[in-house]
């Protein structure tokens, strides 16, 4: 299956199944994937695992800023409504080394010009080892984090690390976040390299149900595959399946929405 990359800082908005007339902010670079994950159904193709990640990989901040304030002031001028101002894009935003410094300044520019807009952010988890990162992800509305298995082994398997993390650690700082992370799981099944594998299982839910006890989210938001995928051989979970995982995290006491 093809995939795609964002071509822009800020691009849309574009109609988000989650959050409404979202506008998009990419932190990435135009033509690679940068993220800490290689996940088999990353709509933005597989992960140059043989790239060193470093600063020089990056836009600089005023640069960035710049772009989404053009864009921001441009959508205003031509009353186009937005509902959340999206961190996205072409990997793991949240390795952007000036992460904390562009949250600053769009919460300034959203004020001014989108004050009843919210501010999102798309996170695979894995940097919330990171005080910087965490208290910039505490000041917006919206910190979606994702935690898209329960073990070990699935955690491995479906979202391939490329440095060095287990579920564990990404639970343990999670829960940092109490009352406050949107957890966000996509349930998928397939077969990989000859194996077979499947986040919806009974082991697996239990074990993240176990989990979301310890992280005591916000919100929970379930989903599938929606756009296509790196791999060919993923199979979409059925509305009816993630309305019944819904049922179980609503049984424990957590917001959830089935998407």
């Amino acid at each position: 299956m093809s995939t795609f990359l964002w071509d822009a800082i800020a691009f849309g908005p574009i109609h988000s199944r989650r959050l409404g007339n979202s506008l998009g902010i990419n932190l990435l670079p135009n033509e690679r994937k940068i993220c800490s994950f290689d996940c088999v159904y990353c709509e933005c193709g597989w992960t140059d695992r043989d790239h060193t990640i470093s600063d020089n990989d990056f836009l600089p901040s005023t640069q960035i800023v710049k772009a989404i304030e053009t864009k921001i002031v441009s959508c205003h001028h031509n009353n186009i409504a937005i509902d959340s101002i999206t961190f996205a894009g072409n990997g793991e935003p949240t390795l952007h080394p000036q992460f904390t410094e562009i949250i600053d300044r769009l919460i300034t520019i959203r004020n001014q010009y989108y004050p009843d807009s919210v501010i999102t952010c798309l996170s695979n988890s894995t940097q919330l080892h990171r005080e910087d990162v965490v208290n910039a992800l505490k000041k917006i509305e919206n910190p979606i984090l994702k935690l898209d298995a329960g073990t070990e082994e699935l955690f491995q398997f479906i979202n391939n690390p490329t440095i060095k993390i287990t579920q564990r650690e990404i639970v343990n700082h999670l829960t940092n976040f109490k009352g406050i992370a949107i957890i966000q799981t996509l349930f998928v099944r397939g077969r990989v390299d000859n194996l077979f594998y499947d986040n919806t299982t009974a082991e697996n839910i239990n074990e993240w149900l176990r989990n979301l006890k310890m992280i005591s989210p916000k919100q929970v938001m379930l989903y599938s595959l929606d756009r296509e995928t790196p791999h060919k051989n993923l199979e979409k979970v059925s509305m009816e399946e993630l309305k019944e995982i819904a049922k179980k995290v609503q049984d424990i006491g957590f917001n959830t929405t089935v998407y």
